[in-house]
């Protein structure tokens, strides 16, 4: 099973650099205090019985890493902002699972055709330029058989919080969040690219206080369909 980079050299096509550096920073910071809020249950909940490779598209600086089972024999972090790729960097050093932190997009995975036993994504459908190319990209990846895990936040059910999405996201909104759609529907994207749904849960983070455009969230597990 083919699971390495391929070498810059056989990469296709020059991308432009991903650059994010105000969001990167309030990222570093607020990131660890969601984690604190409850969101590392959720990632602990997304990441349980993984084996294998697993290929971890937009990972951040790294909050995944410590969540990984000892089942997973490596992790291909992808992270294509400078800023967090260094402390997902110095994440991937502190944890037991083998973590390679590559720069890299979603659009363009440097890994062989079903080279992976998983794909997580994980905050980070909303920010990618193209998020068709980026679910082909990930059904590419994984095996025939193996599974994507997601957690994002996603389109609301309708209303007027859809409403005040579709307004912040046609005002500038990405422009100022590190490219955050706040419309997008995750689960169709990951249907719409041939992965078939295994079970998927929905809930509100954080869960008490002010309802944000950002409320609204999907955890669960897609399937390559095998030949």
């Amino acid at each position: 099973m083919s699971g390495q980079p391929a070498p810059l050299s056989q990469r296709a096509g020059v991308r432009p650099a991903v650059r994010h550096p105000i969001f990167a920073r309030l990222y570093a910071l607020v990131g660890p205090l969601m984690d604190r809020g409850g969101l590392a249950d959720r990632r602990r909940e997304l990441l349980a019985g993984l084996a294998g490779r697993v290929i971890e598209v937009g990972a951040g600086s790294g909050l995944n890493f410590t969540h990984y089972p000892p089942a997973v024999t490596g992790v291909l972090a992808v992270e294509p902002e400078p800023r967090l790729r260094r402390i997902a960097e110095r994440a991937a050093g502190q944890v037991s699972v083998p973590v390679e932190v590559v720069d890299a997009v979603a659009e363009r995975l440097p890994a062989g055709d079903g080279g992976f036993d998983a794909a997580v994504a994980s905050l980070v459908l909303c920010t990618v330029s193209d998020p068709q190319r980026a679910m082909r990209e990930l059904h590419r990846v994984i095996r025939p058989g193996g599974e994507l895990r997601f957690l994002e936040h996603v389109r609301a059910d309708g209303g007027a919080l859809r409403r005040v999405q579709r307004l912040l996201d046609a005002t500038g909104w990405p422009a100022f969040s590190g490219g955050c759609h706040t419309s997008r529907d995750a689960v169709a994207l990951i249907t719409e690219a041939g992965f078939t749904l295994d079970r998927i849960s929905r809930f509100r983070f954080p869960e008490g206080g002010v309802t944000m455009p950002t409320s609204p969230h999907v955890l669960g597990a897609a399937s390559r369909p095998a030949p």
